[in-house]
C-alpha cells in the first residue's frame, strides 16, 4: 500500500495519509503523493471539495522522530537533505512546504477529519485547511520545542491567526498537548464530535458542500482569503466584481427560484 491514499468520488476529493503504524509521520513517498494529489484537485473541474484525513488512530504526527534521531532529516530521502544548511532546507522547501503553497491555490474547500494526535507539522497540516472537524478523544500540540526545531511548515504562519499571537506563543513554547475541547474554545477547531460519529458527519457536511453552486463557493473563499490582505476599499471592490460574475450564472437563478418555490435548489 502506499503512503498516501487518493480517491475522487462523487466530486469529493479525499487525500488519506496512510502510514498507520507510524501514526502518519510524514515519509517523501507521502508527502509527494500528497503535492501530486493537490495538483490534481487544484486542477480538476470535477473535484468540488476535499477531505484529508488520517488512517489508523492518528491524524498525523508530522515529522519521522525516527529519522530525525538517526540523523536522516525530517523524513527518509533517496536523496542528499541532510549533509549542508542548504539540503535541509530544500528538504521543506521543495518537499513540505509544496503543501501550503498549493493549498494556497486551490479555491474549493479542503475539510480536515481529525481523529487521534494531530502533532507538530501534522497539527499544522490541518490547521492549513479551511475547516477542522475533529473526534472529541483528539490531541492536539505543536510539539516542535520537544525535539529543539522550530515550525518549518507554515505552523507560525497560521497558528497566530487562528488563536492569536500570545496562545500560539505559549503552544509553540511549551508544547502544551489540547484536548478537543480546549482547541475548540481557543479557536483551533471548527467542530468537535463524538469519535463514532467523525465519519458520518465530515461526510455529510462536504457532500452539502460539493452539492452547492461551486462557483459561488469558490468565490467565497477567495474573497475571505483575499481580504485578510485588502483595505475595505479593495475588498467592496473584489466582491462587487465577484457579485457581478455569479449574478449572470444559471445556479443563481436555480437559488432564487427555489427560494421563491420553498424547494430544495438543485445546483449545477
Amino acid at each position: 500500500m502506499t503512503d498516501l491514499l487518493f480517491e475522487v468520488k462523487d466530486h469529493i476529493a479525499t487525500i488519506t495519509l496512510n502510514r498507520p503504524n507510524q501514526m502518519n509521520a510524514f515519509s517523501e513517498e507521502m508527502i509527494l503523493n500528497w503535492i501530486r494529489a493537490l495538483e490534481t484537485v487544484r486542477d480538476s473541474d470535477d473535484i468540488r471539495a476535499v477531505i484529508v484525513k488520517g488512517n489508523g488512530k492518528a491524524f498525523c504526527a508530522g515529522g519521522d522522530v525516527k529519522a530525525m534521531t538517526s540523523g536522516k532529516g525530517f523524513f527518509e530521502s533517496q536523496t542528499d537533505i541532510t549533509s549542508t544548511g542548504l539540503a535541509r532546507k530544500n528538504s521543506l522547501w521543495k518537499r513540505v512546504q509544496r503543501i501550503p503553497l498549493l493549498l494556497e491555490e486551490i479555491d474549493k474547500p479542503v475539510i480536515a477529519q481529525v481523529n487521534g494526535f494531530a502533532f507538530g507539522a501534522g497539527l499544522d497540516m490541518a490547521l492549513m485547511c479551511d475547516i477542522r472537524i475533529v473526534a472529541e478523544s483528539a490531541k492536539f500540540s505543536e510539539s516542535y520545542i520537544n525535539v529543539g526545531i522550530v515550525p518549518g511548515d507554515g505552523g507560525a504562519y497560521y497558528l497566530p491567526k487562528l488563536v492569536g499571537i500570545d496562545q500560539a506563543l505559549d503552544m509553540l513554547w511549551t508544547a502544551r498537548v489540547l484536548t478537543a475541547a480546549e482547541a475548540k474554545e481557543k479557536g483551533l477547531v471548527t467542530f468537535v464530535v463524538p469519535d463514532h460519529e467523525l465519519e458520518q458527519f465530515t461526510l455529510d457536511y462536504v457532500t452539502k458542500l460539493a452539492n452547492g453552486p461551486t462557483t459561488t463557493l469558490q468565490f467565497i473563499k477567495r474573497a475571505v482569503y483575499q481580504s485578510q490582505k485588502m483595505d475595505l476599499r479593495s475588498s467592496l471592490d473584489y466582491i462587487s466584481s465577484a457579485m457581478a460574475i455569479v449574478t449572470e450564472l444559471d445556479d443563481y437563478k436555480e437559488g432564487v427560484a427555489a427560494v421563491v418555490e420553498k424547494r430544495k435548489a438543485v445546483f449545477k
